[in-house]
């Protein structure tokens, strides 16, 4: 089915097919939660064999299978919106449908055998189903909204119009959301330059929603939903102040939402490397005494002891920086975006 996408996603930017389903940026969202909750899973796995006296491949072998199958899930989610085919999401539905149930099994089996909250690996499972349960519910939204199954009349999606002007080629809002974050459609457009020099025809024209004309309309409108306000109070003027975080405000909040979580991630490091130095401390002090082996029948391991082993907390800070640097570029993109658009409409 990826394979069969690939072909179908190789057509032009403008193509009237370039349109996103219903709950797009959620599905991303839960898919790149799902996919870091199974690198937890996998490391949970190895840490807890390592420290058995023998190999258990069971403890992280599914876990990789379910790492390599919601990569393909969106690989071919991303195929099949490209290329305007929802009928084969339901290949996918059914597939989530799978995995919700068999994690549910598996959580209601760990219940019945008595296994602890604290443990991590409860805490993962229950996760799961918890993901699992809302992708199943966003292809059940598509179902809804698109109408492509169970229904005769389907929805016909005309795209926008944007997309219907080849003289544009400014395409963030259209790309998935990963392409956005990497700004990886950009990718032609630099190749090109690193080549030759770029002249305005390559760069093309703006959309709709950057022109100064649309957002003069948007912010008067704000500014006269003011003035309606404050007719019926003659000491009070309408503000411009007001009518500009109307029109701008959700933008400026999204971009202060980015720079936030950017700031918190920036505790990460410090902690997971005072967490590695600790962990190196012991281990030196602990060189001369008996490695402890767990019992194969108590293979659950606690979420602290997960967090005290050295190289999770590496693969976390890692990650964690990389998240760090997405929120604080997007933060930064959103301002200067909203900046600009703000200043046309002035």
């Amino acid at each position: 089915f990826p394979g069969w996408g690939s072909q179908s996603s190789k057509v032009q930017i403008h193509h009237n097919t370039w349109l996103h389903f219903p709950g797009h940026n959620l599905r991303w969202i839960l898919t790149f939660t799902l996919l870091f909750v199974h690198v937890c899973e996998i490391a949970e796995g190895i840490v807890s064999d390592t420290q058995m006296k023998s190999r258990h491949l069971h403890l992280f072998l599914p876990a990789i299978m379910g790492f390599v199958a919601a990569t393909v899930s969106i690989v071919y989610y991303h195929n099949i919106e490209t290329s305007n085919f929802p009928k084969l999401l339901l290949a996918l539905f059914l597939y989530w449908i799978m995995a919700f149930v068999t994690k549910t099994i598996k959580l209601v089996r760990y219940c019945q055998d008595g296994v602890p909250f604290s443990q991590l690996r409860f805490c993962i499972t229950g996760i799961m189903v918890i993901l699992y349960g809302l992708l199943m519910a966003v292809e059940i939204n598509v179902i809804r909204v698109r109408r492509y199954v169970f229904f005769m009349n389907p929805q016909k999606v005309k795209p926008p119009e944007d997309l219907q002007d080849l003289g544009v080629r400014f395409l963030q809002p259209f790309v998935n959301l990963l392409s956005k974050a990497t700004y990886w459609w950009m990718n032609t457009l630099i190749i090109s330059a690193h080549k030759k020099p770029v002249d305005l025809k390559a760069i093309g024209k703006l959309p709709i929603a950057m022109r100064a004309l649309t957002n003069y309309v948007c912010l008067k409108e704000a500014y006269e939903e003011q003035k309606k306000k404050v007719e019926d109070q003659p000491n009070r003027s309408p503000s411009i102040w007001l009518a500009m975080y109307s029109a701008f405000g959700r933008p400026i909040l999204l971009s202060s939402t980015f720079r936030y979580l950017a700031d918190l991630l920036g505790f990460a490091g410090p902690l997971c490397i005072s967490g590695i130095v600790q962990g190196f401390q012991n281990t030196t002090n602990n060189t001369n005494t008996t490695e402890k082996v767990r019992d194969p029948s108590n293979s659950y391991l606690s979420s602290e002891e997960f967090l005290r082993n050295v190289y999770v907390l590496a693969v976390l800070l890692f990650l964690a920086l990389i998240l760090q640097r997405t929120f604080l570029q997007a933060s930064y993109y959103v301002t200067t975006e909203t900046g600009i658009n703000l200043r046309g409409a002035l």
